[in-house]
């Protein structure tokens, strides 16, 4: 059976799914008031950038280190699972991540029609689609079922990629929130002191999510990496997915640093990203400082975000 086939066969435009917006602050953080020292005046002086050929001069877009004031903010503490996303897609229709269609669980979403699938669409499903290690010609309805569930119970708390800052901004406000400003995340990662990662100072391999990491489906599970914890209980901000912000590339005031991407054409993402090897997995792309600009429509497999929202607007 074509794979176009099965596609037919398990999945229609309307969804199944009740969902609704998850505007409630449980799982958030909240950000005092107050300062914190944002970027650096770290100079490659080995000329590190030209070595790994990047276009993009390493350090000079995070100057002047500098104390800058932000007002309390709730960010959430966890990023963004497909699980979250998913709901966005049941209740507004919005387009879903490309990839859960090559991964399956776009399927997820029609949890009814698979309860009565036959059982040779459930074996296409979990060999084929799933790619389950497993002997699905020796398993039942149920079992295959079962199976598939657990599947996707394991899709369900790793971070939504291949969405791009117009969707993840969409998804912020259906739930009540918005991104994050780059401010407001990297005091979220550095602490008031501007610490060099969540954990401090030094770098630690096995810390965080990074490309020697080598989970299953790229990003860990949100929470997974014990030590990737900002001082004010904010998960996985070094590694695991980067993450849009608010904010266009533009240079911080009193720099200058000069770019051609400065402007309104790139937003910024914060965090590196699991996909990173070879050079791309230097420590430097893990600091809380470090600036990536991207292109708001595209899309990318270890790009995510998570949402913050004013804390005089929770209050009310």
């Amino acid at each position: 059976m074509k794979y176009t086939i099965l596609c037919a066969a398990l999945f229609s435009v309307s969804t199944q799914l009740q969902a609704t917006p998850a505007s409630d602050t449980k799982d958030m953080i909240l950000i005092p008031e107050g300062e914190f020292v944002r970027g650096s005046d770290k100079i490659d002086s080995q000329h590190l950038a030209e070595e790994y050929g990047q276009l993009k001069p390493f350090y000079e877009d995070e100057h002047p280190q500098k104390k800058i004031n932000l007002p309390a903010y709730l960010i959430d503490k966890y990023e963004i699972t497909n699980s979250q996303y998913r709901a966005f897609v049941a209740d507004t229709g919005h387009k879903n991540p490309s990839f859960w269609l090559n991964n399956g669980y776009l399927f997820s979403m029609q949890m009814e029609k698979l309860n009565r699938a036959p059982d040779d669409i459930l074996r296409k499903l979990a060999g084929t689609v799933l790619k389950l290690d497993l002997d699905t010609n020796t398993m039942n309805h149920d079992q295959l079922l079962e199976a598939i569930k657990a599947r996707y119970a394991e899709f369900d708390v790793i971070p939504v990629t291949f969405v791009s800052w117009e969707d993840a901004n969409a998804y912020c406000k259906w739930s009540g929130k918005r991104l994050p400003t780059e401010a407001e995340w990297e005091k979220a990662a550095r602490g008031a002191n501007g610490q060099e990662y969540p954990w401090g100072n030094e770098w630690r391999p096995n810390a965080t999510n990074t490309a020697e990491s080598e989970w299953e489906f790229g990003a860990a599970p949100i929470g997974e990496h014990k030590e990737d914890i900002s001082p004010y209980g904010v998960h996985d901000l070094a590694g695991n997915v980067s993450e849009w912000t608010a904010d266009w590339y533009m240079a911080y005031p009193d720099s200058d640093a000069k770019s051609d991407k400065y402007g309104q054409t790139y937003r910024v993402a914060r965090g590196g990203g699991w996909s990173n090897s070879g050079h791309y997995a230097l420590e430097m792309y893990y600091r809380g400082a470090y600036r990536m600009n991207l292109k708001p429509s595209e899309v990318y497999d270890d790009v995510g975000f998570r949402c913050a929202r004013d804390a005089t607007q929770a209050s009310h």
